[in-house]
């Protein structure tokens, strides 16, 4: 599946979560490795729902760019 991934600068480093998996989220020095990190993060939830018998998320975010007058 794929999913979206939001990363932000956070301080020295980077954020990232999805808005589809609510509480899954990532840190890491580089935007590679929080990339890296994020999908593991999310690899991992989804496996925790499956050893539960709990359905996975359907990928439904998505983003976008708007213009705005400055």
């Amino acid at each position: 599946m794929r999913y979206l991934v939001v990363a932000e600068k956070a301080g020295s480093g980077f954020f990232a979560y999805s808005p589809d998996i609510p509480g899954c989220v990532a840190t890491g020095a580089t935007r590679e490795e929080v990339e890296r990190e994020m999908t593991a993060a999310i690899a991992f939830h989804l496996e925790g729902l499956v050893a539960e018998g709990l359905e996975i998320p359907a990928p439904n975010a998505f983003s976008t760019y708007v213009d705005v007058p400055a």
